[in-house]
């Protein structure tokens, strides 16, 4: 038949926390089913019954009432896993967040994966990493960036003076008032 159950102690407060975790659809199904374990243990339920309505073994309804009775609730939050410690602490990290965010690098628009894995020392696949994890995407801007070309002046007014001839040639109804921007052109870039 097995061991008796130790009995569980709640409290009229703790029991109050568990039945809300019990009934939250928003946190994770573990931790859920942990709530329901420790209430069904704390109403005098066998643990057999138990790991029929939850679906899990025995050996585990026996875990996590031992990790309530020695922890209380925080003992229900998953535990730390065992593995490798991580590589990067976390003043690296937000030396390289601050850097991407903040500066722009050398000879460039806009800072890529390989070149701030270039300039930390970090490798490619951390940083494409750590990029994803903090939602970051540096070639993405709201706003305009200029270019770096040395010549990119004198491009400009070689090619803005060809697209408004050519947006003129074309008479949609868009460009047939005022062209602004062969106005635009040719105010900002003579002289």
């Amino acid at each position: 038949m097995g061991r008796p159950n130790t009995v569980v102690a709640v409290s009229a407060a703790e029991s109050e926390q568990l039945g809300a975790i019990a009934r939250s659809r928003s946190l994770p199904h573990s931790l859920v089913r942990r709530a329901q374990i420790v209430l069904m243990s704390a109403e005098g339920v066998s643990n057999q019954t138990i790991a029929a309505r939850c679906g899990v073994s025995v050996p585990t309804i026996s875990h996590w009432r031992r990790c309530w009775r020695e922890r209380g609730v925080a003992g229900l939050h998953g535990e730390l896993r065992p593995g490798r410690p991580r590589s990067y602490g976390d003043e690296q990290v937000a030396t390289l967040m601050r850097k991407v965010l903040h500066r722009r690098p050398p000879n460039a628009t806009h800072w890529s994966v390989r070149t701030v894995a270039a300039d930390t020392g970090i490798s490619k696949s951390t940083v494409a990493r750590y990029f994803a994890l903090f939602g970051l995407q540096p070639h993405r801007s709201k706003s305009f960036k200029l270019s770096t070309d040395p010549f990119f002046v004198e491009k400009v007014r070689d090619v803005v003076p060809w697209c408004c001839a050519w947006m003129k040639s074309r008479r949609s109804r868009r460009w047939s008032g005022p062209n602004r921007c062969c106005r635009w052109g040719s105010a900002t870039l003579k002289g």
